[in-house]
Parts: C-alpha cells; structure tokens; sequence
C-alpha cells in the first residue's frame, strides 16, 4: 500500500484526488493538509511514502516547503502540483529534489502512474521536461534561476515575492548579514541589480503565482 499525503489549499482540489485516489487499492490518502506546518508534522512522523505537494501554498510557498522536506527527509518523493505549463517550473523543481512535476490539468490515471512511479524509487519526467533536461547536459544556457542552489533559489523566491531582507532572515532563521550574502550572490549569478529586477524577473519566467 503507498501512502500518499495531499498539500493542497483549496479543499475542492484535495477532495477531487483523495476521492480519485481512493478508487485504487494499492494507494491510501493518509493525510490532506492545508497549509506547511500541517504537512511538515506529516514528513516528521514518517506517515506518507509519497507527497503531493501544490507549488502556491499559504505562508510556506510549495518551493520552500520541497527543500525543507528534502533536508528532513532526503528519500520521501514529492510530486509537485502546479497550475504552470511545465517547461515554466519543472526542471528547476527536479534539480532541488523533487520527484516530478505535474500540472493541475493532468489526466487522473496519469497522476496514479506517477505517484506509483515515484513510490518505486524512480522519478517521473514527461519528455518535455526529458528534453529540456538533456538540452541543459551539453552546455549551461539554463534560466538564470536554474543556476542558483537551494539557499540562493530560496532568498530570490522570497526577495521577488517583496520580502525585505530583515523579513527574511527571520523568517529563515538567519542573520540579516546572512541573507544580504545571498542576495548579493543571487543578484550577481542573475545579473540582476535590484529587488525590483529580481520580481521582474520571476513574473517574466512565470515563477510567482
């Protein structure tokens, strides 16, 4: 039996899959939460073999919620969910952890063969995002947010979203010296001079909701 966690905002989108999920015995919708800190309690009790994880949540967006799931549990698979064309998000998402991307508008059965696909260690890459990922082994002609390791991904999600870096360090736990380096770096990798450039940037790429 895989058992799958559902994080998910909209109670109609967890409801649709969870009565979907069900209708398969070998899959069981162990949890359906609403927000991180819910479903951070689920990865910390070891409760799911599989996370279905919405990109657009409340407080904790879905990106930061992947990366603290892979620090707290590095093998637990997450499936993003997303309203975005792939080729916006996927690759991105696949290089800080997760184990594939699907969009809201993804056939049902299509779903239960990835959650299936991922629960047997593998991950699931639609080619589309196969060919962007093979496109990006000859030469490093990336987005520039794709260059940008977890931390510094993190701090331009948040500076693009308007967090100031005082905002940000409390919210990451970190100095405001701290943060003002990686947003020296996230600006210099990005070619990038100012906050307002960085929110451009992510509304240009379609990286905010």
């Amino acid at each position: 039996m895989i058992r799958v966690a559902i994080a998910d905002d909209h109670a109609v989108v967890r409801a649709g899959l969870r009565q979907f999920l069900a209708e398969h015995e070998d899959l069981s919708v162990v949890a359906e939460c609403a927000d991180g800190r819910a479903l951070m309690d689920v990865v910390r009790a070891d409760a799911a073999d599989v996370v279905l994880l919405d990109i657009a949540m409340p407080g904790q967006s879905g990106v930061d919620l992947l990366l603290a799931i892979k620090a707290r549990a590095p093998s637990l698979p997450v499936l993003m969910l997303s309203s975005y064309p792939e080729e916006h998000y996927a690759t991105t998402l696949l290089r800080q952890g997760a184990a594939g991307y699907l969009g809201k508008d993804t056939d049902p059965e299509e779903i239960v063969r990835a959650i299936r696909l991922v629960a047997g260690g593998r991950r699931y890459i639609t080619p589309v995002v196969a060919e962007q990922l093979a496109a990006g082994l000859g030469a490093d002609d990336r987005p520039a947010h794709e260059k940008l390791s977890e931390r510094e991904l993190q701090v331009f999600l948040h500076l693009a979203r308007g967090e100031t870096v005082g905002q940000l360090a409390e919210s990451l736990s970190l100095s405001v010296k701290t943060v003002s380096t990686y947003r020296s770096r996230v600006l210099e990798k990005m070619g990038l001079a100012s906050n307002s450039d960085l929110t451009y940037y992510a509304l240009k790429h379609g990286l905010l909701q």
